[in-house]
């Protein structure tokens, strides 16, 4: 919060935001264990030393907060990224000693998005050991207040996971990292409204010229690429993002997730209920899903 308020950013329902509070909205809809992570704009302010110490800082507070409310939170650790050497370091120290439930990190640092070729050295280790990778939107360099009247939230953050998991698919990492448990936030953003964009790419590529080889980097197909992928529900727990995104992808890799403080757990429960799932769908979404991947959570 101190680091936020220094750098002038930050919401107030960010700011406000307390352990007590998130477990008082978790209580009101019957959630049982939230898996903490940081939003944006992360721990990045363009100072290599501030983003090692914040990683570090968070890091031990989720753990602390795990360990001050058993059964109640579970922790994404950050990392300061995009120093890569930094964040290898902190990968080792989340895992090793601080036994945390994945990784949560921005989908873009500046003019990179996680597919840049910059930060394969962190995929490779987070590939080895089979971690799970949480990404939150954040605002890149190209498209800061690009509409004056128009808060970066309502349009920018759905945009940029959308380019995170086109860099993420065109690069060839999803191929190449298969062992990362890769997780969107917002139902993957704008994704499933373009999808047949992203599907036609390597058939673009090759009509065009552009000779990238991208056929290459996806050869078991966009589609199956983005079916492996992992989506969680905040802000999108309603008719018009649920709808696309089950008809493209099982129930079975939706997550339920919230955004709180800026959004309530009651708010998705109910908005989730009148999205045409089945008892047994909802059943994954809520609970099932996040302990396949995390059995140690159960």
């Amino acid at each position: 919060m101190t680091a936020l308020a220094n750098h002038k950013l930050g919401e107030r329902p960010m700011l406000d935001w307390t352990p007590a509070r998130s477990i008082e909205d978790m209580d009101k809809a019957g959630v049982a264990l939230s898996v903490t992570s940081i939003t944006t704009p992360g721990v990045w302010f363009g100072d290599g030393n501030e983003a090692r110490r914040l990683a570090r800082e968070c890091n031990d507070y989720g753990a602390k907060l795990r360990s001050d409310f058993p059964r109640r939170f579970g922790l994404f650790a950050s990392l300061p990224l995009p120093n890569v050497d930094d964040s290898l370091r902190e990968i080792e120290y989340a895992f090793d000693h601080l036994k945390a439930d994945g990784i949560g990190v921005m989908t873009s640092f500046g003019d990179k998005w996680l597919g840049d070729e910059a930060f394969n050295p962190v995929m490779e280790e987070l590939d080895r050991r089979k971690a799970i990778l949480y990404t939150h939107p954040s605002v890149a360099n190209c498209c800061r207040n690009l509409l004056p009247d128009v808060h970066y939230s309502v349009i920018e953050l759905a945009t940029d996971t959308t380019r995170a998991i086109a860099s993420l698919l065109f690069s060839g990492a999803v191929n190449r990292f298969r062992n990362i448990r890769f997780i969107f936030s917002h139902a993957g953003g704008t994704m499933p409204f373009i999808y047949q964009r992203l599907t036609a790419y390597p058939f673009l590529d090759k009509a065009l010229g552009l000779n990238k080889g991208i056929e290459a980097k996806v050869p078991d197909g966009v589609m199956k690429a983005l079916q492996s992928l992992y989506y969680d529900t905040a802000q999108a727990a309603h008719p018009m993002a649920m709808e696309p995104l089950s008809k493209l992808v099982s129930a079975k890799q939706i997550l339920f997730g919230t955004d709180f403080p800026f959004r309530t757990a009651g708010d998705h429960v109910k908005g989730l209920s009148g999205c045409g799932f089945q008892a047994g769908e909802l059943a994954d979404i809520y609970r099932r899903n996040a302990l396949r991947l995390m059995p140690e959570l159960g």
